[in-house]
C-alpha cells in the first residue's frame, strides 16, 4: 500500500535526509559525501515535504517552499523580471524517488498530492529548476521555460514556472505516464558512450569514501592490491598507475621510446592511430608509418614485409581503434615483432575491460580507469614486462623509470579514484562483458541493417563494444544525437572525427541494459526515418 502525505514525524524527516543523500550525493554528485550518509537541505526548516510511504519505508518525495529568497533567486539575481504578475509564489524542489520505486504509481501520486496542495494554498505561480535532460517531461506537465539555463557543466537547469491553470495536468497525468515510454525510462539515462560510462553503485560508494593520504599504510596496501589486479588481468609484469588521461599514458610511452635511440614503425588506421603519430612527432622520434584507409583493417602482409625490410627498434599500434571500432590483431603483430626483434607497444585504452588481453611479450601498453573498466576517469596505466630505470633526460612526471624504480607512488594520487578502480577490478567479469557486448552489438547491427543505415565496419574485425554507423537522409549526426538526448539516450557523436564524417556510435562499455538498448534503437529509427 502506498500512502501520500505531508511529512510530520521525526522518523520521516530522518528518512528524507537519507533519501536526499542517496539522490544528490551518491547518484547526482552535487554535494560532498559524509560518514552519516545524511543530507539536510539548506531550506529544511521552511520546506514542506510531500512524501510517498510504502509501509514504513520512504519511496519518494517532493519539497515545496514559499519564502523568498528561493534557490532560483541565487541563480538568477533578476528573477522577477522573467515572471508573470503574481501574488503568491512557491518553489518546487528535491523531486526524489528511490531507484527501486521509480514507477508510475509513486510519481503520479506525488504529482496529484502536489496539485491539491498548490490549489489549497492558492499559489498563483510555482517555480522549478528542471534538469535540462528532463525538460520534455516538465513541459508535458504544463511547465513553461523562462530565462537562461543556469548551473554548472555537470548540472545544468532550465528555470520553469507553472500557473494554476496547469495544475490539472498533475491530477490528470495518467495518460502521459501510461504512454509508450514509461516513467522509469524518463528518469533514467541510457549511456552508450566511451566516456563517461555507467558506473556500478558499489564503485560509486567506494569513490565517495573520505580520502586518505597517498603516503599512508592504508593507501599503500590499496595501491599494491590494485597493481596486482591489473597485472593479473593483463598477464603483464608491471603495472604503473598515475593521475591523468589516456593521452598522458601514451606520452609516457613516447618518452620511454625516445630513450631507445632507435627507429620505429607506427601502424595507423584511424583517429587514434593519427594521435600516436602526433605523440611520436612531439618527442622527435624517428619512425615510419604503415597506413590503412580510415576504417579499414591493417594489412599484415605489408607490415610483415616492412618489418623485414628495415631495422626497427619498436612498433606502436592502437589495439581497439575507437574511432571506427576496428580491433587490430595484437597476437599477429606480436608474432611479427618477435620474429624481427622489435619491441611492440600497444594503446589498449578502449580494449582493456571489454575483452581479454594478454600482454606477455608486449614492451609497453597503456590503459585508463574509465571506458571498459567502468570506473571514474582520472587514472591511467602503463604496463611493461621489464625493469625500467629512471631517465633524467625526460620530464619527471613522464619518467616511467621513477614509477617502476620506487615501487610505490612518487607523486600525489587520489585515494578516491584508486578505491573506485580497485572495486571495479574486483567486480569485473571480462568474459561476461564480451559476451553481452557481442549479443547487444548483434542487435544493433541487425536493427541498423533493417533501417538501411550504413555500418562502417564488419563485426568480424571489430570490437564487440563499438558499432559505428553513418547518418543518412540529409540528417546531421549532431541533430540526431541531440534529439536522442532529449529522450535521455546518449550516443557517441560529438567528437570532431565523428561529426565531420556524419558518424555516430553505440559504445557498449560500463553499465547498460538490453532494455535501454532496444528503446534507443527504436528512438533512433523513429528519428532517422522521419
Amino acid at each position: 500500500m502506498l500512502t501520500f502525505k505531508l511529512a510530520d514525524k521525526e522518523w520521516e524527516f530522518s528518512e528524507i535526509h537519507k533519501l536526499n543523500y542517496e539522490t544528490f550525493v551518491e547518484e547526482i554528485p552535487q554535494h560532498l559525501a559524509n560518514t552519516e550518509k545524511s543530507l539536510i537541505d539548506k531550506f529544511h526548516k521552511e520546506n514542506k515535504y510531500i512524501i510517498c510511504l510504502k509501509g514504513n519505508n520512504l519511496a519518494g518525495m517532493i519539497a515545496i517552499r514559499d519564502k523568498r529568497p528561493f534557490s532560483l533567486d541565487c541563480k538568477l539575481p533578476n528573477l522577477d523580471e522573467y515572471l508573470p504578475d503574481s501574488k503568491f509564489i512557491c518553489e518546487i524542489r528535491l523531486l526524489s524517488i528511490r531507484k527501486e520505486e521509480r514507477n508510475r504509481r509513486v510519481i503520479q501520486g506525488l504529482f496529484k498530492f502536489l496539485a491539491d496542495y498548490c490549489e489549497n494554498k492558492k499559489y498563483d505561480l510555482a517555480l522549478i529548476s528542471a534538469t535540462t535532460t528532463q525538460q520534455r517531461l516538465y513541459k508535458t506537465l504544463g511547465f513553461k521555460p523562462f530565462g537562461p539555463v543556469v548551473g554548472t557543466n555537470g548540472a545544468k537547469f532550465q528555470p520553469m514556472f507553472l500557473t494554476p491553470g496547469s495544475y490539472y495536468l498533475f491530477k490528470n497525468s495518467t495518460k502521459f505516464l501510461n504512454g509508450h515510454t514509461d516513467l522509469n525510462n524518463r528518469l533514467k539515462n541510457y549511456i552508450f558512450q566511451p566516456g563517461p560510462v555507467g558506473i556500478r553503485k558499489e564503485v560509486r560508494n567506494e569513490f565517495i569514501k573520505p580520502p586518505v593520504s597517498h603516503r599512508s599504510e592504508e593507501f599503500t596496501n590499496l595501491f599494491k592490491n590494485t597493481q596486482e589486479r591489473l597485472r593479473s588481468m593483463t598477464n603483464s609484469g608491471f603495472a604503473q598507475i598515475l593521475m591523468g588521461s589516456g593521452t598522458l599514458s601514451n606520452d609516457l610511452v613516447a618518452a620511454q621510446l625516445s630513450s631507445l635511440r632507435a627507429k620505429g614503425l607506427i601502424l595507423n588506421n584511424g583517429e587514434f592511430g593519427d594521435r600516436l603519430v602526433n605523440h611520436a612527432r612531439r618527442f622527435n622520434l624517428s619512425f615510419d608509418v604503415v597506413t590503412a584507409d580510415w576504417g579499414d583493417p591493417l594489412d599484415y602482409e605489408i607490415i610483415m614485409r616492412k618489418a623485414c625490410s628495415e631495422t626497427y627498434g619498436w612498433m606502436w599500434v592502437v589495439h581497439c581503434e575507437t574511432s571506427t571500432g576496428i580491433l587490430n590483431d595484437l597476437d599477429r603483430l606480436r608474432d611479427i615483432c618477435k620474429a624481427n626483434k622489435i619491441k611492440l607497444c600497444a594503446d589498449c585504452i578502449s580494449s582493456i575491460g571489454t575483452i581479454n588481453i594478454d600482454l606477455r611479450g608486449v614492451y609497453l601498453a597503456t590503459g585508463t580507469s574509465g571506458k571498459g573498466l567502468a570506473s571514474y576517469p582520472g587514472l591511467c596505466f602503463v604496463f611493461h614486462n621489464n625493469e625500467i630505470l629512471p631517465n633524467p633526460d625526460v620530464p619527471r612526471y613522464l619518467d616511467l623509470g621513477i614509477y617502476s624504480f620506487t615501487e610505490g607512488v612518487p607523486f600525489t594520487l587520489s585515494s578516491n579514484l584508486l578505491s573506485a578502480l580497485n572495486k571495479t577490478l574486483e567486480l569485473i567479469d571480462i568474459d561476461k562483458n564480451k559476451r553481452v557486448a557481442a549479443e547487444c552489438s548483434e542487435i544493433i547491427r541487425k536493427s541498423l541493417e533493417k533501417s538501411e543505415i550504413e555500418i562502417i565496419n564488419d563485426n568480424r574485425i571489430s570490437s564487440p563494444s563499438v558499432v559505428t554507423f553513418k547518418i543518412r537522409n540529409n540528417l546531421s549526426s549532431i541533430t540526431v544525437g541531440e534529439e536522442l538526448e532529449k529522450q535521455n539516450i546518449f550516443l557517441s557523436y560529438r567528437s570532431s572525427y565523428l561529426y565531420e564524417r556524419n558518424l555516430m556510435q553505440f559504445v557498449l562499455m560500463g553499465e547498460y541494459s538490453k532494455t535501454g538498448l532496444e528503446l534507443s534503437m527504436s528512438k533512433l529509427e523513429e528519428i532517422t526515418s522521419g
